[in-house]
């Protein structure tokens, strides 16, 4: 029996959120959807993060499997928001105590964390998620109800995906104030390795060799350092965690990077030039800036076909696409019918 499209969107536009971790993306997730108006609460396991969250109003849990309990009761979205190292350790609880649940997580790696819900919670309706935002700080006091707004959140539409929690997480992106780029688990990790994993290891690079120039390079310091170098001051093991989760996508980019960075010595040492290398560079920087103002916004329904709707979505995602909002006509089949 297919399902009614309209239910659907309806209960995904309310659905109850309980996230299990409350660091920089966690706390800034309870945080905003509280203020979106859903029924939301979280876990954590350090104490003290759970004083601070409960002081400042929000509704923490005693213990993550309290929580996920709690999710069960309530059909709620399970989001998983901790560190790739800590993963199997949660997920252990979600397969004990939410074994069917509706499931997503926030981490920079898709297809590692699927490979982990297959280990731990198996028959959970797990769909994946990476809201591309953070700063370079951490932990609950670093969270904002501004992290998401107008940031991209990549929402995982492979093959398999159950369309259903598909549109929970869509729903929750887009009510945190986020636009949802839909792709393929195995594109997201090769294409962040290339945006967000290699500039944290360029970044750590850089920071050190201007490190290492002295006191007066230091001084001399100006914008373009500090720019090139400011994810550096992200806490090491969670930048490690990071990029080694996604190791063979990463060393593929950073193949090319050395590669190009080689070519660049070789001209510099045997001619002085380095006009290709520049060139190269400028020729990208324009090109990202002529994708953001050309990307493609759209709003989506709910109808169709599981097929047609993955597969349309993910070429949405391929092409540039976003998506900001669901067109008024899946509105109104989600409206609650007048009395």
């Amino acid at each position: 029996m297919e399902p009614d499209n309209g239910a659907v969107l309806a209960a995904a536009l309310t659905r109850p959120v309980c996230v299990l971790g409350l660091g920089l993306i966690g706390g800034s997730l309870l945080r905003a959807a509280v203020d979106a108006g859903r029924d939301a609460w979280g876990a954590s396991a350090s104490e003290t993060t759970i004083e601070k969250a409960r002081a400042d109003g929000y509704d923490v849990s005693d213990t993550v499997a309290d929580a996920v309990r709690r999710a069960a009761d309530a059909d709620a979205l399970i989001v998983v928001a901790v560190p790739l190292t800590s993963m199997d350790d949660v997920l252990a609880v979600v397969g004990k105590e939410a074994p069917d649940c509706r499931l997503t997580d926030v981490t920079s790696v898709k297809e590692p964390v699927r490979d982990a819900v297959e280990r731990w919670a198996p028959g959970s309706r797990f769909v994946g998620g990476h809201p591309m935002t953070g700063t370079e700080f951490s932990g609950w006091d670093a969270g904002s109800l501004q992290l998401f707004h107008d940031k991209v959140w990549v929402v995982a539409t492979d093959d398999d995906t159950d369309l259903e929690v598909w549109t929970d997480v869509v729903a929750l992106a887009l009510a945190c104030g986020a636009t949802v780029v839909p792709a393929a688990s195995d594109e997201h990790d090769v294409a962040v390795a290339r945006i967000s994993h290699l500039p944290h290891l360029l970044a750590a690079v850089l920071a050190a060799v201007g490190a290492d120039g002295g006191e007066l390079a230091l001084a001399l310091a100006a914008g373009s350092f500090a720019d090139g170098t400011r994810v550096a001051a992200t806490r090491p093991e969670l930048t490690a965690a990071m990029c080694e989760g996604n190791r063979a996508a990463l060393l593929a980019a950073l193949d090319d990077a050395l590669g190009r960075l080689g070519a660049a010595r070789g001209s510099l040492a045997s001619t002085g030039g380095l006009l290709s290398t520049l060139t190269a560079g400028h020729d990208g920087r324009t090109t990202l800036d002529a994708a953001r103002l050309d990307r493609r916004e759209v709003r989506i329904d709910v109808s169709g076909t599981p097929a047609e709707r993955l597969e349309a979505m993910r070429e949405l995602g391929r092409s540039g696409g976003r998506i900001i909002g669901w067109t008024a006509e899946a509105l109104e089949e989600a409206a609650p019918a007048d009395d």
